[in-house]
């Protein structure tokens, strides 16, 4: 019988082969009481240990792919210091003198010495660092007992078309996997914009998190199938559906190899319209998968990730240096630099925005809301925006707009950062454009009056879908009313794409729809030509596009208006995605 286990797909893709389970529990231990005369031979085995993790951790640096994100370089780096740190290096030592015991005793008594000292850290970001801790006593500790643990860093191929199942996995681990050539991996633990997690999609390997349990359903010698894109692993499976799968990933390849080859080319509709794709970005990890992705530029750069898991927010310079170092990456493209969208969801661990316990958060003081609140906090986000201008070709957007007043607020604040940097002698683009996030109905109804005022206008569909419908998307109980098709959003949705026409300002859209292929000839035909979404998407979108003509979609737009029922406009939506490419 086949079983079916659920988890997050973190990287598309379908991987087949037989499992190979990663237990790593910790050797035991024991203390062993040593004669004066063995002390210093003891000293010097832990030192070799030291040296050998060292030498490990170097070897794996060097095998770090060139296209990975320069933050798993990083990631090792701070093993090798942890390893040159005393507390680690000749801590352990003198407890190996002062209790005259084993290295594996003083190492593990250190361990939990700096494991209560992590525990107790109010900040939950630091408390996490435990984990950087106990990877590299690991390290020492499997060195020292000869144990199995590291046994898959082995040099070769020895897990060669294995499907990897393990608790968690850390990108060393995952680098000299992908050098044995694994199929997959599945993990218990971990999250989707880990460092893991993004080391596996840019190296294309399927992958699924957060499967709990995995390795106590799954034999060592069966067949089992995972899907990266659904999150599913099948066990228990037959030949015919092993065959099914395999023609899946066949097929899959034969499309991956297609869209490659259009990384280079423009999107450009079969008639010769050209349309503006972009990618969005949350964290610099991404931008390895941005350049993948052929993107013209950056359609929405999150900036939030710079307020979140700290205790102080970032000051001018540090935002600088974030986005500088984006802009700088990316060479000569435009991007939109998002203000922060804190609030609802999105929450501060610290206590340097007051944002009071609201009845609905969504509804409540974030975004724009809360910037327009805390000065302290805007302003210096506002002159890193506009100094990074100087150097780059850099967007404002504003999230969350529904009023004039506010939007004239931020302008006015603009203007008065522009005369402070000027007369401090600091450079940047008077010019600067500013946009607005479209994502509550308010300002789609109203987006011609906000377009007489703005540069361009972005159209944020997940927001705007859960307020236009007045549902919570993540509510379980009511989210299957979260529709893209119900005609009130795709009302809002053509008069915002009119009114920036009318008004000669761009218009894009940067929600979860853009990157949806299902309903990419759906926004042509609404005469959207402007989309920006995970970089992931960006090619599948792309092929669509350049096999649509936006001139004959166009003459479906009015028909879509005109329909009330989920059914008809689904009906026509099939029709316009009858002949996609498979």
């Amino acid at each position: 019988m086949t079983l079916a286990l659920h988890g997050i797909g973190i990287s598309r893709g379908i991987g087949i082969g037989k499992p190979h389970i990663l237990a790593r529990d910790q050797p035991e231990t024991n203390k062993r009481i040593l004669a004066p005369n063995l002390i210093e031979g003891e000293i010097h085995r832990y030192q070799a240990a030291l040296n050998t993790a060292k030498a490990q951790l170097h070897t794996i640096r060097e095998q770090i792919p060139s296209n990975a994100s320069i933050d798993i370089a990083a990631f090792i780096n701070t093993h090798l210091l942890m390893l040159e740190d005393k507390a680690l290096a000749t801590a352990p030592i003198e407890l190996i003198q002062t209790q005259r015991c084993n290295a594996e005793w003083a190492l593990m008594l250190q361990h939990d010495l700096l494991t209560k000292i992590f525990n107790e850290m109010d900040d939950p970001y630091l408390r996490a660092r435990k984990n950087d801790i106990d990877h590299v006593v690991n390290r020492i500790l499997g060195i020292l007992t000869n144990s199995e643990i590291f046994r898959h860093e082995d040099t070769g191929n020895r897990l060669k078309g294995y499907i990897v199942l393990a608790d968690d996995l850390t990108p060393p681990d995952l680098v000299l996997m992908q050098q044995q050539q694994i199929t997959g991996f599945v993990t218990e633990q971990g999250g989707t914009n880990s460092h893991t997690s993004i080391l596996a999609r840019s190296l294309g390997i399927p992958a699924i998190i957060g499967l709990r349990g995995a390795r106590r359903y799954i034999q060592d010698n069966e067949i089992i199938i995972i899907d990266g894109e659904q999150g599913v692993l099948l066990a228990g499976v037959d030949g015919f559906l092993i065959g099914k799968f395999q023609e899946i990933q066949a097929a899959q390849r034969r499309r991956f190899s297609v869209l490659a080859k259009l990384k280079r080319q423009p999107a450009i509709t079969l008639e010769g319209q050209a349309i503006t794709l972009e990618a969005n970005i949350e964290l610099p990890e991404d931008l390895p998968l941005v350049a993948d992705s052929g993107a013209r530029g950056i359609g929405l750069y999150r900036t939030e990730f710079l307020y979140m898991n700290r205790t102080t927010p970032p000051s001018e310079e540090e935002q600088l240096e974030a986005y500088t170092l984006v802009t700088k990456t990316l060479g000569n493209v435009p991007i939109t630099i998002r203000t922060i969208d804190l609030g609802a969801d999105k929450t501060i661990n610290g206590n340097y925005a007051t944002v009071p316990a609201a009845t609905n958060p969504a509804l409540g003081l974030r975004a724009i809301r809360l910037c327009l609140r805390e000065l302290g906090l805007f302003r210096p986000q506002l002159r890193a925006i506009l100094r990074t201008s100087a150097q780059a070709s850099v967007r404002l957007l504003l999230p969350m707009i529904c009023t004039l007043q506010e939007l004239m607020q931020v302008m006015a604040l603009l203007e008065d950062c522009k005369r402070e940097l000027k007369q401090q002698g600091l450079k940047y683009d008077p010019a600067l454009p500013v946009g607005a996030m479209v994502e509550v109905p308010a300002t789609a109804i109203c987006a011609d009056i906000f377009a007489q005022h703005l540069d361009f206008l972005s159209i944020g569909t997940n927001d705007l879908i859960q307020y236009t419908l007045a549902i919570d998307r993540i509510d379980n109980e009511v989210n299957y009313l979260y529709d893209p098709l119900h005609p009130a959003i795709l009302q809002l949705i053509y008069r915002t794409i009119t009114a920036g026409k009318k008004r000669g300002i761009a218009v894009s859209m940067c929600g979860e729809m853009a990157g949806d292929t299902h309903y990419t000839r759906l926004l042509l035909a609404l005469g959207l030509q402007n989309f920006s979404m995970h970089p992931a998407s960006l090619l599948e979108v792309k092929r669509i596009i350049n096999n649509s003509n936006q001139q004959r979609l166009a003459q479906f737009s009015q028909r879509i208006l005109s329909y009330h029922g989920f059914s008809e406009i689904q009906a026509l939506l099939s029709q316009m995605n009858e002949d996609l490419p498979g």
